[in-house]
């Protein structure tokens, strides 16, 4: 099982003086400027934290609100000092990095940054003296600056966003720096001018770039040990300066087979010509590529033995060669991660679940592209077969939900593939941490999306889960976006109905304060609108009885969202699905069971006096449908109703007796012994009715509930009745006249009841 140890105190700090810098670090200057405390001075192992928590946050909780100045707080290293940081997509713009331009950074990974201009290349200079470590990958309008950006001109009006090329930076002056990412660099650099100064490249990553000349990488022959040229197109001059990199440990020229056409394919020669010369060679990726050639040893004999990694077994022949398993061989979708003997430790591709999941942990930074089809191959698996490595299953699709939230195909693929890896089968294994980043990237991806399939299946998945007890730590959240799918003009029956079993779900045994503040969010009014939808297509499906269920319980023991049902035509709709759909006995009952808690409310019972629904509920107490349940709910609302006495009775029809009387006839005809469909977290509007002389009827059918509980649920209902103190309440009752003989006798059966259990479960041990 996954750890539910808490995070580190480090990181609980971080994320604490985050979510309140005006209580913690900073002030705020004029009202809307971040300013440090001036007696703080922090170190870099906290400020890098602090940053790349930050950038996290803004990133992945909704919640959470960024601030314009924040970069400002780190702007004077003699306060705060910055190292290590990594900065994503639109969270960081010129200004940020100008903010910090004074600190000695070592490393700075700008990740798909497209708001940084060229302005920001001249405020990496700042770091030049120190930098060892630079990534701008995906940064695809840094290279761009504005055409007058000084002035006002007639063609600055006519085209203000009009941007052009930057084409004399290079990276002068950057003598420290050993570790460059360029990936995605925009069409028009020159990649070798740009890269000339530097003199002792250790690893250079020149994803999707097309070069047709990359003589000039064997300056670094002797320096470079990592290499990326992924996507790039290769040629035989490509192929053979890279054999001139004899210091290389990692060579990455894989390539996505879908996004383009491209002319290259590798042979077996190729490959003989990597192991020949690249002798160091720990890691090599040929992912997406397509052989020329047979690379592959005769099948009779690459079948034979046990799986092996020994170099001299391998089914790939020019493997053969190597002097030593290789760390890590990448053969996504290519034809040879299916052979048996890969003399490789770890290998991605398609053959396994092994296999997939390192694919995912391999591509999930920098291509997403690949990340969603190996994703949707482990969705295959854990459809189909057991997952065997499941914590590391779903923390890799985590992490790449986190990292592509905005990624459309990843939301698809990882949403599905989270419905099947969270399922009961794997619930013993999942620690309560781990269960809630799931639920938080699902609630990421329903907020990002409003895509039919990503709802569908961030809904699907969210059922997964015990509800409300796992989601209460996004109670608010997760009932906005389920109102908000609720809401929407065209719906997809199938996720409305999914969204409405969670809304009556979550509003099912919680606590008043949440059922307050989701009624005030607008929930009793989309249950409404959903039902008068059905009503007029005069269709009673889920989606018209759970609407009905879920104003059940958030009308429970909550008079505010009593009164918006009423307010809201309520009633009126109650009157029309009776009459439309006359046969359907769950709809009854929980249309009878909401106007109980309505009546349990003195104040709005007025508005239940009126001879067309005192009529319906008194013909209500007739009804056999679904057990005793719509008449035993049709007798709790006219008790609360006769319980304000005759006085209150202000109607001719029909008349007071003649309904008390059917309520008499009704509860004498009930089974003490039924089994019941309801669910009682407090006996305390049932225990009011007790104490009072007004309503005889009233008090009978409150007894009469008591014993039907205690009597057939004595475990739960029993403990309930003491702590709720109605054990004296029924001896004091017992003790009026007015009471009724068989009133009283059934209350005495209750007490017993009562007294028997807390003897059988009275602890005599020592």
């Amino acid at each position: 099982m996954a750890s539910d140890s808490p995070e580190s105190l480090m990181t609980l700090c971080t994320d604490f003086c985050l979510r309140n810098l005006e209580g913690t670090l900073c002030y705020l200057l004029d009202n809307e400027t971040l300013r440090l405390h001036p007696d703080i001075f922090l170190p870099s192992e906290i400020c890098d934290k602090l940053v790349n928590e930050y950038v996290e946050l803004v990133k992945t909780d909704s919640i959470f609100e960024p601030h314009e100045s924040f970069f400002t707080l780190f702007s004077d290293p003699r306060s705060t000092r910055l190292a290590r940081i990594h900065l994503r997509e639109q969270i960081v713009q010129d200004q940020d990095l100008e903010a910090i331009r004074k600190q000695d950074l070592v490393e700075l990974y700008l990740t798909n940054c497209e708001k940084l201009t060229a302005k920001s290349l001249q405020t990496l200079v700042s770091f030049s003296h120190t930098l060892i470590s630079l990534s701008l990958f995906g940064c695809c309008n840094i290279f761009y600056e504005e055409e007058n950006p000084g002035g006002c001109e007639d063609d600055c009006l006519v085209n203000p966003t009009r941007q052009v090329l930057v084409k004399d930076f290079t990276f002068e002056g950057f003598s420290r720096l050993r570790f460059l990412n360029l990936g995605r660099l925009i069409e028009g650099v020159n990649v070798e001018t740009l890269l000339r100064p530097l003199t002792s490249l250790a690893a250079l990553d020149l994803s999707g770039i097309q070069l047709n000349d990359v003589g000039f990488l064997t300056q670094w022959k002797d320096s470079l040990v990592s290499l990326v040229l992924y996507n790039m197109d290769l040629s035989e001059e490509h192929i053979q300066v890279i054999a001139q990199l004899h210091k290389l440990r990692h060579l990455d020229i894989s390539r996505d087979h879908l996004s383009s056409y491209y002319k290259f394919k590798l042979t077996r020669r190729v490959l003989n010509l990597f192991v020949e010369n690249l002798v160091n060679l720990t890691s090599l990726d040929i992912s997406g590529h397509t052989m020329l050639e047979n690379c592959t040893i005769p099948n009779m004999e690459e079948k034979m033995g046990q799986t092996s990694i020994e170099p001299a077994k391998s089914s790939i022949a020019p493997f053969r060669g190597l002097k030593r398993p290789l760390q890590f061989l990448g053969l996504f979708e290519t034809s040879l991660c299916r052979l048996t003997h890969i003399p490789a430790y770890k290998v991605s591709g398609d053959k396994n679940e092994e296999q997939v999941l390192n694919a995912i942990e391999a591509y999930t930074e920098h291509r997403p592209e690949i990340t969603s089809r190996a994703i949707n191959l482990l969705f295959d698996i854990a459809r189909i077969e057991r997952c065997s490595q499941l914590l590391r299953a779903l923390q890799l699709v985590i992490t790449a939900l986190k990292c592509h939230k905005d990624d459309k195909n990843i939301q698809v693929t990882g949403s599905a593939a989270l419905f099947y890896l969270t399922n009961s089968e794997y619930r013993m294994e999942q620690s309560i941490k781990l269960r809630r980043q799931v639920i938080q990237v699902v609630l990421n991806g329903m907020e990002s999306y409003q895509e039919v399939t990503v709802q569908r299946n961030c809904c699907l998945t969210l059922c997964n889960f015990s509800i409300p007890e796992e989601l209460e730590f996004q109670y608010r959240r997760v009932n906005e976006l389920l109102l908000n799918i609720l809401n929407q003009s065209r719906q997809d029956e199938s996720i409305q109905r999914i969204a409405v079993h969670l809304c009556n779900a979550l509003v099912c045994q919680v606590d008043n304060d949440h059922k307050e503040a989701v009624g005030k969010m607008g929930f009793v009014m989309t249950m409404l609108k959903l039902i008068q939808k059905k009503l007029a297509d005069k269709t009673c499906d889920q989606v018209m009885e759970f609407s009905w269920s879920a104003l059940w319980n958030i009308t429970d023991e909550t008079p505010d969202n009593c009164e918006m049902f009423l307010n809201y035509s309520g009633m009126k709709l109650f009157l029309e699905c009776l009459k439309e759909f006359p046969e359907k006995q769950e709809l009854h009952r929980n249309m009878l069971g909401l106007l109980g808690n309505v009546a349990e409310v003195r104040e709005l019972r007025p508005q239940l006096m009126t001879s067309q629904f005192i009529s319906v509920f008194s013909n209500l107490l007739e009804s056999k449908a679904d057990g005793i349940e719509v008449s035993y709910n049709a007798c709790g609302v006219l008790s609360h109703i006769m319980f304000d006495g005759p006085e209150a009775w202000g109607i001719c029809e029909p008349h007071r007796e003649e309904v008390v009387k059917r309520m008499w006839a009704a509860i004498q005809s009930w089974d003490i012994n039924s089994r019941r469909n309801i669910n009682y977290r407090s006996f305390e509007p049932i225990l009011r009715l007790l104490p009072q002389g007004i309503s005889p009827v009233s008090q009978h059918w409150a007894t009469w509930a008591l014993y039907n509980l205690v009597s057939v649920y004595p475990d739960k209902y029993c403990p309930l009745l003491i702590k709720e103190g109605g054990i004296p309440l029924l001896k004091d009752m017992i003790k009026m006249a007015s009471a009724r003989q068989e009133t009283k006798e059934m209350a005495w059966k209750v007490i017993e009841h009562c007294s028997n259990f807390k003897e059988e479960n009275m602890d005599t041990s020592r």
